[in-house]
């Protein structure tokens, strides 16, 4: 399995937007001690979250 680092292209295990990580860290203060905060665009509309890194997985165009 990949090990997940800044500037990768991920993707939810379940699914949903290709995301780019901006950052990994403890974010403990959103309940997540190993986390990944992703950024995305809605349309034209720039996102961010943190995601738990568990449920993630690196996005490969087949």
């Amino acid at each position: 399995m990949s090990q997940i680092k800044k500037g990768d292209t991920v993707i939810l295990k379940s699914g949903g937007p290709i995301m780019t990580v901006q950052s990994l860290g403890d974010y403990s203060m959103s309940g997540i001690e190993d986390g990944a905060l992703c950024v995305w665009f809605d349309g034209n509309t720039p996102m961010e979250k943190v995601f738990d890194i568990n449920g993630l997985e690196i996005y490969r165009d087949e």
